[in-house]
């Protein structure tokens, strides 16, 4: 399918060839769909950034197009510009900026978002800085697309959160030839209020949106925000929850949802997928003997992996529920004497001095006795195997006569060298904030410290996981698959991907209806319970319910028998087809016909 018409699409972000946060993939993942409507009548535009520009852009000579021509004009501006293509699935063309080349005008520019839209930034604020002389170059980058082009069309500029946002007010101000659709992940100023009221949604419809962006000193971003919002022919949300936050904080209702998707053909194993997880949740295997066994041991195979992860938001995250949640199936798994082990995982971002080097030894120690362990069976293996071939007897040799001394007493040696009667340390790193973590206060005051009897282990690793980690040595995609269940019970969450991702590995998952993946679970799939996704209902509950709820449904999980978890995986892996981008696409293609409507 091919765009029908000879309008030009221009989607603006912070996040274009620069990866910060969850708006990078969005937009990575989105452009083969995209693409396939629009074709070379579609490009991106994000700020030129050289730290990280080489492994994601590649240039381009031909400027014999209508976003090569406006590149050639800023330039006679006096502007830094660079054009070429995004290497990522689809090498869309992509224009980008380097603010530091209009700073010698910034006072200008802020002088004009004063006068014009009343926002004001303090000085000093080099973010703010780079944010206002971007927005002034993708506001001259519309002007020039306008200018050069050789025959009039319909130019649409939809622009990704507050960062790209400043050239909203001055385009309308100026009453460019520029269709515009603006999309607010999360409001800036629902973050903060959400992070420090603990009724955050009963109080939404109460706020004073300028006096508490006044308290939390982000006046000029909340106002940009608002500016933008107010200045687009069609505001967008990503979810029902954000949509209602809009409406409260930023005085504008959404005129359409754009729900976040993926690229699911990147995750797809077909029939490989349950193997995959068997392969991955193999060295997580590793990791837990390394990290439990020194002190004590358990199977295995009566051993379920759960996982958090995302940024360090204690409250927002859902990780004080998640451990509260944890303590109460831990109470219960005792009482109730449930053969089974959990091993919950909190990966997330925090200062640390290094590894433990205790951790690190425990690892490095148990590699050993493996290597040891596997010389000890060659050796046995072919004088087992000469024995009961020459043997007149039918009786099974004892395998311990084929064991030299030497290789008995130094399994021994390292065995007796390994093994302590400490407890398993609970964090992997030594972390700068050891006594103010939130995660660690929580533990140690509920004593959720992997003592023997513990029913549900914690391992809190405070980095995020990649091959050159030495404690994991996979990718974060590898040990997704690997584990069991994701939880992610979030108390503000305007999309999620991290279930998303889960769902799309073939990995049952845990959300919240507080969370916009979670609320667009609730309304587009039923039965999702029996496909593995779970919602955790926060809105209208207290604190302790939903932990209590929480609870019985890793209650549930942990009881299910490992022919049920298999089905469960096959349901939810299936179930992701429906949020691939190429079905979502469907609500941006809806907001770009409706801008086209306001073309005049």
């Amino acid at each position: 399918m091919t765009n029908k018409t000879n309008a030009l699409l221009v989607e603006v972000a912070w996040e274009v060839c620069n990866q910060v946060g969850g708006i990078y993939t969005v937009i990575r993942t989105k452009v083969p769909a995209i693409q396939e409507k629009w074709g070379d009548q579609y490009g991106l535009i994000g700020p030129y950034l050289h730290s990280k520009l080489p492994a994601e852009f590649e240039p381009l000579d031909d400027y014999d197009t209508p976003f090569g021509r406006a590149v050639e004009k800023m330039r006679e501006w006096g502007m830094e510009v660079h054009y070429g293509t995004w290497l990522v699935s689809g090498r869309p063309q992509v224009i980008l900026l380097n603010p530091y080349s209009v700073f010698h005008k910034l006072a200008e520019i802020k002088y004009a978002l004063w006068e014009h839209h009343t926002i004001s930034a303090n000085e000093g604020d080099h973010l703010m800085d780079q944010v206002m002389a971007f927005g002034h170059m993708v506001k001259c980058f519309f002007d020039a697309l306008v200018e050069t082009s050789t025959t009039p069309r319909p130019i649409i500029g939809h622009f990704h959160e507050w960062m790209a946002a400043t050239a909203i007010p001055e385009l309308r101000f100026e009453n460019q030839k520029v269709q515009i659709v603006f999309t607010t992940h999360a409001t800036i100023l629902g973050r903060y209020l959400a992070m420090n009221d603990e009724q955050f949604y009963e109080h939404l419809p109460f706020f004073d949106w300028l006096n508490e962006a006044k308290n939390f000193n982000i006046e000029a971003t909340a106002r940009i925000e608002r500016a933008a919002a107010h200045g687009a022919h069609v505001l967008t949300t990503v979810s029902e929850v954000t949509a209602r936050e809009c409406e409260s904080l930023l005085g504008r209702k959404p005129d359409v949802i754009l729900p976040n998707g993926l690229n699911i053909e990147r995750f797809t194993a077909l029939h490989e997928f349950q193997n995959l997880h068997k392969e991955y949740k193999d060295k997580i295997h590793q990791f837990v003997m390394g990290h439990f066994f020194q002190s004590y041991a358990f199977d295995l195979d009566k051993t379920v992996y759960f996982f958090t992860s995302g940024r360090y938001e204690y409250r927002n995250k859902g990780f004080d529920l998640t451990l509260e949640a944890l303590a109460r199936l831990n109470y219960r798994m005792r009482a109730e004497n449930v053969d089974t082990t959990v091993v919950m995982f909190f990966i997330t971002k925090q200062p640390y001095q290094s590894i433990n080097p205790a951790v690190l030894h425990s690892r490095a120690q148990l590699e050993e006795i493996r290597r040891t362990c596997e010389e000890i069976t060659k050796g046995v293996s072919e004088k087992f195997f000469y024995s009961s071939a020459s043997s007149g007897s039918l009786k099974i040799p004892d395998l311990n006569q084929f064991i030299d001394d030497y290789w008995s007493l130094r399994l021994r040696r390292e065995l007796q060298s390994w093994k302590s009667n400490s407890l398993p340390t609970v964090v992997t790193h030594n972390l700068y904030n050891d006594g103010s973590d939130e995660i660690l206060n929580f533990l140690r005051t509920s004593h959720l410290v992997n003592h023997r009897d513990d029913k549900v282990k914690v391992v809190y690793h405070p980095d995020f996981i990649a091959p050159s980690n030495p404690l994991f040595n996979m990718e974060y995609g590898q040990f997704v698959r690997g584990c069991h269940l994701g939880v992610f019970p979030s108390y503000y969450e305007p999309w999620g991907y991290t279930p998303l991702e889960c769902i799309a590995s073939g990995v049952p998952t845990v959300t919240s209806d507080l969370a916009g993946f979670g609320d667009y679970v609730m309304h587009t799939i039923p039965e999702h319970e029996k496909k593995g996704i779970y919602v955790t209902n926060r809105r209208g509950k207290s604190y302790h319910e939903s932990a209590q709820q929480l609870s019985d449904q890793l209650f549930d999980f942990v009881k299910l028998s490992r022919r049920d978890r298999i089905t469960q995986r096959n349901k939810v892996e299936r179930t992701s087809v429906g949020f691939d981008w190429t079905t979502l696409c469907i609500h941006y293609q809806r907001a770009y016909d409706m801008a086209m409507r306001s073309y005049v």
